[in-house]
């Protein structure tokens, strides 16, 4: 592997601790697929950078000393170089997210109230590939999750997040907030039985679109006719199989979001 791979490797392997694996495992087809992906893009590794240091930070207006010298600022923002962190180093600094603190040292920074404001923006729409699945968890459900929602998601690119498949879930209310606000998209699913609405899908396709989160609506064909009237206005991918609701979901997902490099799990 080159250092570019080997860097594009750090960023997939941040990605999946991010997303709850404590150890990833480095299979050769995640090998083959990293040397085939491209670089994040430029302005998503400076966002990175922006991250990791308002992670650093203690308090509000508190300078970082030397904080683009630690081996984490180059792995945060896939860099091989002290050129390339330098580089996106400046650019933070010209766009005003970014200031020294002390005008004797050209070596610390702090993050400035546009600073923070560009982190929180970031946060709300992270540059990981996850999409989070809102729906009715039951086993009668289970095919439509594994043969047709999550390889859609994969397929596009992306990885899929239902919270029963997460491990180590602390409380569970907070942890599917956390989840949607680190995700791209979710897959909200509003197939039900004669029990009634899943409020819990309603509830979480709602947080994500308050936060500006795309949200892509389905629903089984048989309980179409039960959606509450609120959300009917919205466009449903209305499936009858499993089978049909993955290729509906390809076909949303890449229109919607465009394809990814796919990575494997």
């Amino acid at each position: 592997m080159t250092d570019r791979d080997k860097a594009k490797l750090t960023t997939w392997l941040i990605e999946r601790r991010r997303q709850g694996e404590a150890w990833p495992l480095i299979t050769e087809g995640v090998i083959e697929s990293i040397m085939r992906a491209s670089p994040l893009p430029v302005h998503k590794r400076a966002d990175r950078l922006l991250a990791h240091l308002n992670e650093r930070t203690v308090e509000i207006g508190a300078p970082l000393h030397a904080p683009f010298q630690s081996e984490f600022a180059y792995a945060v923002s896939e860099s091989i170089s002290f050129l390339e962190v330098n580089f996106l180093r400046s650019f933070l600094f010209e766009r005003g997210w970014l200031v020294h603190k002390r005008a004797w040292s050209g070596d610390d920074a702090a993050l400035t109230v546009d600073g923070l404001a560009r982190v929180e923006e970031i946060s709300l729409n992270p540059n990981s590939n996850q999409a989070f699945v809102a729906m009715w968890i039951h086993p009668s459900t289970d095919s439509a999750y594994f043969n047709g929602i999550e390889p859609a998601i994969k397929e596009c690119g992306f990885s899929a997040m239902r919270i029963d498949q997460k491990n180590d879930v602390g409380k569970i209310d907070d942890e599917i907030v956390a989840e949607i606000r680190r995700s791209n998209f979710i897959v909200a699913d509003f197939t039900q039985d004669d029990g009634g609405a899943r409020g819990s899908v309603y509830f979480e396709a709602g947080f994500a679109m308050g936060l500006g989160i795309p949200v892509v609506f389905t629903c089984h064909k048989d309980w179409i006719g039960e959606l509450h009237f609120d959300t009917r206005q919205y466009a449903h991918l209305s499936w009858d199989t499993p089978e049909t609701l993955r290729e509906l979901l390809v076909a949303r997902i890449s229109a919607r979001l465009g394809d990814r490099t796919l990575i494997p799990n």
